[in-house]
């Protein structure tokens, strides 16, 4: 890949400053979508839906960084509820439901939520005695199997605009929120949105592969769709884009999509060496040896698999301590500050992609930053079961 090529396509504007920032993961609007990804603070104000038991929902504003318990203050106050003494009945609890139906209550003390929802997890509130009653919303659990936007996109144009985004999001997040993600147990939560909002897409990639491979229920176009991933695999990693490269083939290695044997022994041999490749370069064996001796013959701009930065310095942190007998570790903070340092080289200069402009162009890139996933194991199990009886 050269190290830079001018971009045939005209960046969009800036949002102003002060304008309340919609969290791409709750509103997955298009206008909010196609506007240029900038870094968020925790004082920076979005739009979040919390929903009822009756899967009603307020539309609230409130701060990234709002505790449980100011988000519960905005949701009272917008339905009219008066004060209620804490530890009444009939106060209300915050709660995160996630598509498999797993609840997690909330303490009021916790902040930072909006951030640390899973991809197709939502809020609730509800008094205690509405609790056990608590379903996902009826769209995450109820599934509609046919052709979707992936089928009719170029490999090309799909790997491209995940890099695109995926480097919007990496150069937002800011060297400390590494840190600060790592040690948090000692110093505190702080503004770790960026580096949480950018893994949670890598998830969410992961899920997306599997996703659309087990909705298509054509064995032929199942095939085809392997294909399509391998290449957008191969393109992401000439890209230089690790991320989404490690996201995808992670995907396709889904156990529910692994075990379509039918459909894997259909797919060209090419393709089957080509993946087993990408397969051996995220072995993890030998401390992700492949992976490290790729990347290390990069030259920036590179997007890093970042959760293995985090393993790194989590290894760094668990260790050895921070303090010995009172004194500083300064060898050991020495080594988390070069860790960190890889990621201002990795961003040392600027992405530029030639991207041809193309009446699908923005629809494309829309597909590519709102993805529609099923993130709920249990259910990508059932689709793979029916497919394979289907092929039977």
């Amino acid at each position: 890949m050269p190290s830079c090529v001018h971009a045939r396509i005209p960046e969009e504007s800036q949002p102003p400053n002060k304008q309340v920032k919609p969290l791409f993961r709750h509103f997955r609007r298009i206008d909010s979508c196609l506007q240029t990804r900038v870094a968020f603070r925790g004082s920076d104000e979005i739009f979040c839906r919390v929903y009822m038991p009756d899967h009603s929902y307020v539309t609230i504003r409130s701060r990234l960084s709002a505790s449980v318990q100011d988000i519960l203050g905005s949701v009272t106050e917008k339905l009219q509820y008066s004060e209620e003494p804490a530890g009444r009945e009939d106060s209300l609890i915050l709660v995160a439901v996630a598509s498999s139906g797993e609840k997690v209550l909330l303490q009021p003390t916790e902040d930072c939520v909006f951030t640390t929802l899973g991809i197709n997890s939502h809020l609730f509130a509800c008094t205690r005695d509405s609790y056990e009653a608590l379903v996902p919303l009826p769209e995450e659990i109820q599934v509609s199997p046919g052709d979707t936007e992936i089928h009719r996109v170029e490999p090309e144009d799909v790997a491209n605009h995940l890099t695109a985004f995926h480097w919007e999001l990496f150069r937002c997040v800011h060297e400390l929120e590494f840190v600060d993600y790592v040690f948090h147990g000692e110093r505190g939560r702080r503004e770790t949105a960026n580096l949480e909002l950018l893994l949670q897409r890598c998830s969410e990639v992961t899920h997306w592969v599997a996703t659309e491979v087990l909705l298509c229920e054509a064995q032929g176009k199942r095939v085809q769709l392997l294909k399509k991933f391998i290449k957008i695999a191969a393109i992401c990693k000439q890209n230089q884009d690790l991320l989404s490269f490690y996201a995808v083939v992670m995907g396709l290695d889904n156990a529910a999509v692994s075990r379509l044997r039918l459909t894997w022994e259909k797919l060209p041999g090419k393709f089957k060496n080509l993946f087993r490749k990408f397969e051996n370069l995220t072995d993890p064996c030998r401390n992700h040896k492949s992976y490290r001796e790729v990347i290390s013959k990069m030259k920036p701009p590179v997007i890093p698999f970042v959760p293995l930065i985090l393993k790194d310095l989590t290894f760094l942190h668990e260790g050895s301590k921070t303090l010995v007998d009172g004194l500083v570790n300064i060898e050991k903070l020495h080594s988390v500050a070069e860790k960190v340092r890889t990621v201002r080289k990795y961003r040392s200069r600027p992405l530029c992609l030639d991207m041809e402009a193309s009446p699908h162009h923005l629809q494309t890139k829309a597909y590519v930053r709102q993805f529609q996933v099923i993130d709920n194991q249990n259910l990508l199990f059932e689709l793979s079961y029916k497919l394979e009886a289907n092929s039977q």
